[in-house]
């Protein structure tokens, strides 16, 4: 039986699942697809890395993280919607920091911050990066003008 945490408890993950496919013979634009695919299917983390292949032909691998619960229908995607023809996929554990929320308030509006708690003391401070783009969007601001705001207001706070 599998235990459960909150994100608000630090834990070791150890029921998650790496998933691994090689592509050498699908198109770029396919790609954003298929993260948007895994990710409404609950993979927690997908990501890509160019490399080279055989007859060093360049290729992409795809990696991505998901609950051993996910691994048939994520295995699914991968066979109907990409090149690969064969999956690698093995068990590994994540070590998951305790997270709190909290706001900053800037002269465009709230800001959420997610903190990251080792063994109870904070070591990560991000910004929530919708509540950013969406400020950047309304108030036609860089984004980066943005995140600096943030991240001073995040100091004064410390």
């Amino acid at each position: 039986m599998s235990q459960k945490f909150s994100h608000g408890e630090e834990h070791i993950d150890g029921e998650m699942i790496k998933v691994e496919v090689n592509l050498d013979d699908m198109p770029g634009e396919w790609l954003g697809y298929v993260m948007e695919k895994l990710f409404a299917s609950g993979a927690n983390d997908v990501f890509y890395t160019p490399i080279y292949m055989k007859k060093n032909r360049p290729g992409v691998m795809l990696q991505l993280l998901c609950d051993h619960t996910k691994l048939d229908e994520i295995k699914a995607i991968l066979f109907t919607e990409t090149t690969t023809l064969g999956i690698r996929y093995y068990p590994i554990s994540v070590h998951r920091l305790a997270r709190k929320f909290y706001q900053v308030n800037t002269e465009w509006g709230e800001v959420t911050i997610k903190q990251g708690l080792h063994e109870g003391q904070v070591v990560e401070n991000a910004p929530e990066y919708e509540d950013c783009r969406r400020i950047a969007e309304q108030h036609q601001i860089p984004i980066k003008e943005v995140y600096r705001v943030v991240w001073e207001k995040i100091r004064d706070n410390d």
